[in-house]
């Protein structure tokens, strides 16, 4: 049987694309105030600017490519059994080849019903050539369409399927995700006592109460070439 190998990937993964997932340290995404345009108060004051940004941030998305990081997280899947638990909402690790990914914020290329975002029949899957919402567009139900993307201060609905992958892992592995950031720390908490952590990241990073976990100090492409030479059998 193949080993389980679980990612939790933050935005630190897809930086090398040149893609920003959510905020920095100055509360903004692609110069938008958060609150704005990722939030429930944003989105009833103005639906429409909340679609025409993520109108735009889908077209920068299909403008990015996956990096080496992404790429190699995928092909570890012809040696283990890996997971995916991405905080980002872009589908880079979908298109290198990853098969098994839980977005826990979202997905950036799906529209979805506003009156209830995770009714399966309103949910849409957008593409470059109908990527732009329109004014006024509606969803299966008769609200409006709405980014199907988790705004801050909603649930996590997928936060349990991730926790019981985090659970069954044998290796765990957090790329560009800080452990004083949620749910990435709380996920942490499930791995069996066991479970070897590995941690990716450039920054300096507090291990806190962790002691069983391993920095690469590195970015995503760098810190998985490294990896993928540790995990090897």
């Amino acid at each position: 049987m193949k080993k389980k190998v679980v990612f939790l990937t933050g935005a630190g993964m897809s930086v090398e694309s040149g893609f920003k997932t959510f905020r920095g340290n100055d509360g903004l995404w692609e110069n938008y105030p958060v609150e704005q345009v990722a939030s429930h108060e944003g989105w009833e004051a103005d639906p429409t600017l909340v679609n025409n940004f993520y109108n735009m941030m889908r077209r920068k998305l299909w403008n990015a490519q996956p990096n080496e990081g992404h790429r190699l997280v995928a092909e570890l899947e012809n040696t283990f059994d890996v997971s995916v638990l991405t905080q980002n909402v872009d589908d880079l690790h979908e298109r290198a080849g990853s098969s098994h990914v839980i977005h826990l914020h979202g997905e950036l290329t799906k529209v979805c019903s506003s009156r209830d975002p995770y009714d399966e029949r309103y949910i849409q899957q957008l593409t470059p050539e109908t990527n732009d919402v329109k004014p006024g567009a509606l969803a299966g139900d008769g609200s409006l369409l709405r980014p199907f993307i988790v705004f801050f201060g909603e649930s996590v609905p997928m936060l349990d399927a991730a926790a019981r992958k985090a659970a069954e892992a044998d290796v765990f592995v957090i790329i560009g995700s800080s452990l004083n950031v949620y749910p990435a720390a709380g996920l942490v908490r499930y791995t069996p006592a066991h479970c070897p952590i590995f941690l990716i990241d450039p920054n300096a990073v507090s291990m806190g109460q962790y002691s069983n976990i391993t920095h690469i100090e590195k970015g995503a492409s760098e810190g998985m070439r490294e990896l993928v030479k540790l995990l090897k059998p």
